[in-house]
């Protein structure tokens, strides 16, 4: 064996071995802080995005201010979306004896709600931003052409489905946080 294929194994296996001490509840409170950190983040730009588009538009048009409240809304729920699965993650925690800490099914159950978590919170961040770029067409179009809001909602609707497949896939992928019986 070479002395590079020899230095890719030991460094393959050094980190192979830190990921495995690193406990499995560790990984449990950052995916559950993901999923609720990161999904905000995505609620917060979009209600920047929409918002500021939705105060310049509102000088041409003033009746767009209260219909087009409609898009920050659409936001903030990619927030609540974070907060429900960091709960039902959060809900998935068992308390296990320290032998059975490092046990496969406690890394699994770890491993499962970090991933989840992961999903959900980026999953989110994309939503936000996507409701947000849309809600701020939407407003600028209605400013325009009041024949446009409806039009534009639909897609609007659509694209905050996008955070809804982030949370079922988040429940999902949850379900295999199942930790060893005491």
């Amino acid at each position: 064996m070479s002395g590079s294929a020899a230095a890719a194994v030991v460094a393959t296996s050094t980190w192979s071995r830190a990921l495995l001490k690193i406990s499995p509840y560790t990984f449990s409170a950052i995916g559950i802080a993901v999923a609720i950190g990161v999904s905000v983040l995505g609620a917060a730009w979009g209600i920047y995005i929409t918002g500021s588009s939705l105060i310049g538009a509102a000088i041409k048009a003033p009746r767009i201010t209260s219909k087009n409240l409609i898009s920050v809304i659409f936001c903030e729920a990619v927030a609540i979306y974070g907060v429900i699965v960091a709960i039902i993650l959060q809900t998935k925690l068992e308390s296990v004896p320290p032998a059975s800490i490092y046990a496969p099914e406690s890394l699994r159950a770890g491993y499962a709600i970090f991933a989840s978590g992961i999903i959900v919170g980026f999953a989110n961040l994309v939503c936000g931003l996507c409701v947000g770029i849309i809600g701020s067409s939407c407003a600028l179009s209605d400013a325009q052409n009041s024949s446009l809001f409806v039009k534009i909602l639909v897609i609007e609707i659509f694209g905050s489905a996008l955070g809804l497949f982030g949370v079922i896939v988040g429940i999902i992928m949850s379900a295999q946080a199942t930790w060893p019986a005491k």
